[in-house]
């Protein structure tokens, strides 16, 4: 009998620890971001001054950006503007607080160019925002903002697209605040 209560015992144990110790991962807001951003950098001299852009892409919470567009406002000789000009790649992180739907993460964007060969424009920054999402559904970002620090290698040995410097990147808007 003894061994019934205690085998009964055991099993109830079993049956409501398992009940305390579920994982539920739909306490999360999702954040999606699309759309143009405008990059205006600040630092450089001579030719590596003039890497302004507009930049189109997508991405929702974390990972690779889907770059759909991308234009310098004002490339110089680092960088021929247009079709085939440079490849563009870059990743973020979107962390959302679900209790305020602040955004916050990284934004990492490169350009490297096509014709001159090898000249590399990194910038690796952090994001800012707002969210509308909620745990049920995927929020927009708005008021998007990314600030941090640009770096200019030339792949041709030109002098002058070597530099460093900082930036800000804004969405949808040609001026922003950083936050």
């Amino acid at each position: 009998m003894k061994k019934l209560a205690i085998l009964i015992l055991l099993t109830l144990e079993f049956a409501v620890c398992g009940c305390g110790n579920s994982n539920n991962s739909s306490n999360t807001t999702s954040t999606a971001t699309s759309g143009n951003w405008e990059a205006t950098l600040i630092g450089g001299t001579a030719e590596a001054s003039k890497l302004n852009f507009v930049t189109a892409f997508s991405v929702t919470n974390s990972g690779p950006l889907d770059v759909t567009g991308f234009s310098f406002i004002n490339s110089g000789a680092c960088f021929t503007n247009g079709v085939n000009g440079s490849n563009e790649s870059g990743t973020a992180t979107l962390n959302t607080n679900t209790g305020t739907n602040q955004v916050t993460g990284t934004l990492n964007f490169t350009v490297t160019s096509v014709t001159p060969a090898g000249n590399t424009l990194t910038l690796t920054g952090n994001l800012t925002g707002n969210s509308n999402g909620t745990t049920t559904t995927t929020g927009t970002l708005s008021n998007g903002v990314v600030s941090g620090t640009w770096t200019l290698t030339g792949g041709q040995g030109d002098p002058s697209c070597n530099a460093t410097g900082t930036f800000v990147m804004c969405q949808g808007t040609a001026t922003c605040t950083v936050t």
